[in-house]
């Protein structure tokens, strides 16, 4: 970076620091470069500009799968819990799991769920997930009753703060979701 480019690429990073406060949802790098007209490269630099000033204060820039966003640091959240305890949202061991099943193994039918976790699965834990849009039907088994195929959906990415699947933690014994193929 040349020193007649740094007050420039200082400004866009405030510049894209107050679109990410202003924001409701995570900004994709293409809906930031478009209202701010950037470059890759320029974007890249006021990104890393942002991270950099970010780093000494209470929040940090997080990349999602559907964009960035600005998020309270890790280290206050004790705090933010005891603050704000109606925050807290409780998600079922059920719903978990399930979620779980759909993310590593996806994509799957109800009765791959079912078979994986030994119970029948409540209609009501498919219906909160589609609810809070953290997985869709996309597609049908090719079998007897062509049941539909679940996937999980960026929303879910964004929701666990992932870019991609491939972060989310290792499963220890997959060779019960293996069975089910």
């Amino acid at each position: 970076m040349t020193d007649s480019q740094s007050p420039y690429l200082e400004e866009m990073s405030r510049h894209i620091e107050v679109l990410l406060h202003a924001s409701e949802a995570s900004l994709t790098t293409s809906a930031i470069k478009k209202h701010l007209s950037l470059s890759t490269k320029e974007l890249e630099q006021a990104l890393e500009i942002l991270r950099q000033r970010l780093d000494n204060g209470v929040l940090s820039l997080h990349e999602t799968a559907g964009g960035y966003r600005l998020q309270i640091a890790d280290s206050y959240s004790t705090l933010i819990q005891r603050v704000f305890p109606q925050r807290q949202e409780r998600l079922s061991q059920a719903l978990l799991e399930t979620l779980s099943v759909i993310a590593y193994k996806q994509p799957v039918t109800r009765s791959d769920i079912e078979y994986v976790r030994g119970v029948s699965l409540s209609s009501n834990i498919l219906r909160q997930l589609f609810d809070k849009g953290w997985i869709i039907e996309d597609g049908y088994k090719e079998t007897l009753g062509r049941p539909a195929l679940l996937h999980t959906t960026p929303q879910f990415l964004d929701a666990f703060g992932l870019t991609h699947l491939d972060e989310l933690p290792p499963v220890p014994d997959l060779a019960a979701i293996n069975r089910m193929s």
